[in-house]
């Protein structure tokens, strides 16, 4: 399979221009809608043959697992989830190691009124292509289906809630997951999209020297363009968008490197860092102000990712 030419992954058209090259990335912005992606891009990527190589060396390190695994990793996207979503079947799409749906089912969940409710009240399905990942997943009591999104039957099963946290950007047609995912949704049920924010701080401080600019991020949205990729599909419609994420050490790191590659080793160990930073109860006065930062630049809409939430009509 040869390099992957496509036209605009929000709305289809075939004019671009030139955005920002980085190494062997091409970034182009359409001229229709304003959307920025990768083309052409690598057939691993496409194939997600990139991830199941990758599985074993960064996704399994003893960093990024404990990390993972850890009650602070998915703080935000909890506190999201469980506002709109207090029960039933959820498949979380590109799962990677389980972390999310782990902390889902272990930790309590406390709805409006402050009563106490219990995590069996979800049944949860992880889903990925990268094998050793799922190994891990299964591992640890989830239930995993190995299969590419799009081509898994699902039979009659039918979900409350589809989580794609971090995967809309590695995906070549990322229109094709939100349009699959509506016919598997239970109507009322809900979809939540994470995705880096190309309009963040890091990104205006930086440009292409940010990390996250990265050959395996084919897609790069703004709070416009990722809206315009959601009223592609019918069935969706948006009840939340919100930015949030902030991580200051990638800022000064990023300036230091100057737009150098980092090392999935290095990748591992920042992330066990500033978990163990987020762990710390010497730390709470500094964590209060980086809650107070964090939330400013949301509100500014430059907080690292943005947060959409899909209903099912």
């Amino acid at each position: 399979m040869a390099d992957l030419h496509r036209n605009c992954p929000v709305c289809d058209a075939d004019a671009t221009k030139l955005h920002w090259r980085k190494d062997e990335l091409t970034l182009v912005r359409c001229s229709d809608c304003g959307m920025i992606f990768a083309n052409p891009v690598p057939e691993p990527f496409v194939t997600g043959a990139f991830y199941e190589e990758r599985s074993a060396s960064y996704y399994l390190s003893p960093e990024k697992l404990a990390s993972d695994y850890a009650a602070v990793r998915f703080e935000r996207e909890l506190k999201l989830f469980r506002e709109f979503c207090p029960g039933g079947d959820v498949l979380d799409v590109g799962c990677s190691t389980g972390g999310f749906l782990f902390q889902l089912l272990s930790l309590p969940m406390n709805r409006v009124g402050g009563a106490s409710v219990p995590a069996s009240r979800y049944r949860v399905t992880g889903l990925d292509v990268a094998g050793p990942a799922l190994d891990h997943v299964a591992g640890r009591g989830l239930e995993v289906l190995r299969a590419p999104f799009l081509e898994h039957d699902f039979g009659a099963r039918r979900f409350d809630a589809i989580t794609f946290w971090a995967v809309l950007e590695h995906l070549a047609e990322p229109r094709k997951f939100l349009q699959h995912a509506a016919t598997l949704l239970r109507p009322g049920g809900f979809c939540f999209v994470l995705v880096p924010n190309l309009n963040s701080l890091a990104v205006r401080l930086l440009g292409a020297r940010y990390r996250y600019v990265t050959p395996e991020h084919l897609n790069y949205f703004t709070r416009a363009t990722l809206l315009k990729l959601a009223a592609s599909v019918r069935d969706l419609k948006p009840v939340a968008l919100r930015s949030t994420h902030f991580n200051p050490v990638v800022i000064g790191q990023d300036w230091r490197r100057q737009g150098g590659p980092v090392p999935d080793a290095d990748r591992a160990r920042l992330l066990a860092h500033t978990t163990r930073m987020k762990q710390s109860i010497w730390l709470k006065p500094a964590k209060l102000a980086y809650a107070g930062l964090e939330k400013g630049l949301g509100v500014l809409g430059l907080a690292d990712n943005l947060v959409l939430v899909l209903r099912k009509e």
